[in-house]
């Protein structure tokens, strides 16, 4: 829902965090969740690691609406399945995300959610839903050769998203 943007953005950023350059993330340097490619594809030229460490939640805001609460078509979707699909576009890509959603709806994993997922989703429990996603996230995770060294924050980040998003969910 276009209206709980403000919102989601507020409660990744939690979790994004701050600036980190840690070894064994192939995203590299990041700030408030947002890569340093990211940032550089966002601005059109090459940005310095000074740069990167001085990014607000007013710069990095944008980019989240654009390239991912809009890309996954958040605005449609029901209120809490728009913040796990929002806070796992940002965490694994926008398709995977909606590949997630697509699976719990029964809709064809293509990762667009369109007119078709969009449908599905129309009558469907939402807390199932919702749990149903967790499920399929964490799968994902565990099946990551870096689970070892992010599992427990994965897992972690996981857990409160879902508890949030049952907090948001309407039925």
């Amino acid at each position: 829902m276009k209206e709980n943007f403000d919102k989601a953005l507020e409660l990744l950023l939690k979790h994004e965090g701050g600036y980190v350059n840690h070894p064994s993330d192939p995203g590299g340097i990041t700030n408030l969740g947002v890569t340093k490619k990211v940032y550089e594809d966002w601005v059109g030229h090459e940005v310095t690691e000074e740069d990167m460490k001085k990014l607000t939640p007013e710069d990095v805001a944008p980019i989240y609406l654009e390239n991912y609460w809009e890309k996954a078509r958040c605005d449609f979707l029901p209120s809490g399945i728009d913040y796990i699909v929002f806070d796992w576009a940002v965490n694994s890509g926008v398709s995977r995300s909606s590949k997630g959603l697509q699976k719990c709806c029964g809709a064809e994993p293509d990762g667009i959610i369109g007119p078709k997922t969009l449908a599905l989703l129309e009558g469907q429990n939402k807390r199932y839903m919702v749990e149903k996603f967790k499920e399929i996230r964490q799968d994902f995770y565990k099946s990551l050769d870096t689970f070892d060294t992010f599992g427990n924050g994965w897992t972690s980040r996981n857990n409160e998203v879902t508890e949030v998003a049952l907090e948001m969910v309407d039925d």
